[in-house]
């Protein structure tokens, strides 16, 4: 069976019903010259955060983490790779495969950062933090479709509905064929670390096995221990395991 049968059979009934009335109204809004309808939209994103979440069994990722202090951001203070597992049974777990730089830093920002981001993805945990309308006050943002990242996307603005140091209040933009995340911005409404304030989160997604995953990432915070901290996140070599169709 090939791979595009395998992943519509992932999506599910419910989810390919919604992309293709999706697709229908931006069609016929595009041609009319109006705004998508915004609740057609936000069904989008829900089943296409639902079809990846169902869709992907495991994964690995290579993650590199690079730590700047005040405005240098030429000279990192502190770098780590880590190779992340994703199992959806179990969660994320971390190997390190590299590290340099302040053992503070590395311990408290991005220490912190890692615990964060296991603790939010174990099972039972990591549904609330899902972008999705059952997290999040959603609006389409006015404009129709733009050009983002070379794809053709649709704004939202997104409040989160409950606090954690993932959930961001801000902008998100969505594939404008089928609702896929393509970036976020905005401000994390809750610190990863008490040595750091809220930060100022980018992040970017690529498709790849058919799904959106994270390639690269930016927080800009500042703390009275570090001053102001920049870190970012490169994402590579991902190897999906997809799970069985049903």
């Amino acid at each position: 069976m090939s791979f595009s049968m395998m992943h519509c059979r992932r999506l599910g009934a419910a989810a390919t019903v919604a992309t293709v009335s999706f697709l229908a109204l931006l069609g016929t809004a595009a041609v009319a010259g109006q705004q998508p309808d915004s609740t057609a939209v936000i069904r989008a994103v829900d089943g296409a955060v639902k079809a990846r979440n169902e869709g992907i069994a495991n994964y690995t990722v290579t993650e590199h983490y690079s730590v700047y202090r005040n405005n240098d951001e030429t000279h990192s203070v502190a770098e780590m790779t880590v190779k992340t597992e994703y199992r959806q049974e179990t969660g994320k777990n971390y190997i390190t495969l590299s590290q340099s730089g302040s053992a503070i830093i590395r311990s408290m920002v991005l220490g912190a950062i890692l615990d964060t981001e296991k603790r939010i993805n174990l099972p039972g945990n990591r549904e609330g933090s899902w972008l999705t309308s059952a997290n999040y006050q959603m609006q389409l943002k006015p404009g129709g479709v733009q050009r983002l990242d070379e794809r053709e996307c649709l704004a939202l603005a997104i409040i989160p509905k409950h606090k954690a140091p993932n959930m961001i209040e801000g902008t998100l933009w969505v594939d404008a064929k089928d609702g896929s995340i393509v970036r976020i911005e905005g401000i994390a409404s809750q610190s990863p670390s008490v040595f750091t304030g809220p930060a100022q989160v980018m992040r970017q997604y690529a498709n790849v096995n058919g799904f959106a995953m994270a390639t690269h990432a930016r927080a800009v915070s500042n703390s009275f221990m570090f001053g102001r901290t920049i870190v970012t996140i490169d994402y590579r070599d991902y190897q999906i395991q997809l799970r069985p169709a049903k």
